[in-house]
């Protein structure tokens, strides 16, 4: 059992285990983080609480030229539009220094919301299991162990009926060109990819960020659903720019994923 677990990304307990670390970090990654670290610094001084990796770069598997700098700050209190503004043009500066990266993107909140019960089971989870500590105290050290139940789930991506309005209206509101429409086909696919995979996580009974087992993972219980599911992650990695993609997420396969998700875990609890 333990050994199972340990392959699907929970420790020998059944707990999701934190993904990535410092020394995970590719060598040619390593400037990107040390600029953002020090930007970060001088943009917030002791206004920053504390700053976390995520995704591919500090997993590991980044890919040069193709790969983003993801990023969560924490700040002592909440921000502001003026600490959204500096954090753009040291998104800005971050990504043009440095050419290996594709952009930089960074989720921007305070303490106290990451740390509240109503967030315990969504960002609170994020932080403890999906983020690298960068700099200053660790908030995982306030929050649970999770695992990968059906609370997690709903939590986690209960709310893609809400969600589904919003892509329709960037969708229509997108220059009609393929270079504008291949961002929103990256996104929603590795979104529908994640959400499909956390409907299914609870009997898969483990964890994983990697899209193409996320895909498969669901594939196993859905499999009239399995090929659309593949076909998102392999565009969550490669988008491309077709609108007809854009249309079957809207009207076909996150619509059905919203009806089937609240069937089976209920719908995310509303937040303020």
């Amino acid at each position: 059992m333990a050994e199972n677990a340990t392959a699907k990304g929970l420790d020998p307990q059944g707990y999701i285990e934190r993904e990535g670390s410092l020394g995970r970090i590719p060598r040619v990654f390593r400037p990107v983080v040390a600029s953002a670290r020090d930007r970060l610094l001088e943009a917030f001084g002791a206004r920053l609480h504390s700053a976390y990796l995520y995704g591919s770069i500090p997993r590991g598997t980044a890919r040069v030229g193709r790969s983003d700098l993801d990023l969560l700050v924490a700040l002592q209190e909440e921000p502001s539009d003026a600490d959204r503004a500096g954090l753009r043009t040291l998104e800005e500066a971050v990504a043009k220094e440095h050419p290996q990266i594709d952009g930089v993107g960074t989720l921007l909140y305070g303490r106290a919301r990451l740390l509240s019960a109503a967030e315990t089971y969504d960002l609170g989870w994020f932080v403890a299991c999906m983020c690298t500590p960068l700099l200053g105290e660790d908030l995982a050290e306030y929050l649970p162990r999770y695992r990968p139940d059906s609370r997690l789930a709903r939590e986690t991506n209960g709310d893609l009926a809400l969600l589904l309005p919003r892509w329709r209206r960037r969708i229509a509101e997108a220059e009609d060109t393929e270079t504008a429409r291949r961002p929103l086909v990256r996104f929603m696919s590795r979104h529908l990819v994640r959400t499909g995979f956390t409907l299914v996580m609870p009997r898969w009974n483990g964890w994983t960020s990697d899209l193409t087992e996320m895909a498969e993972a669901f594939g196993a219980y859905y499999p009239e659903r399995a090929e659309q599911m593949r076909a998102a992650a392999a565009r969550g990695r490669e988008p491309t720019g077709d609108a007809a993609v854009l249309r079957s997420y809207v009207e076909d396969l996150g619509p059905w994923l919203a009806q089937e998700y609240a069937r089976v875990h209920g719908v995310k609890s509303p937040r303020g």
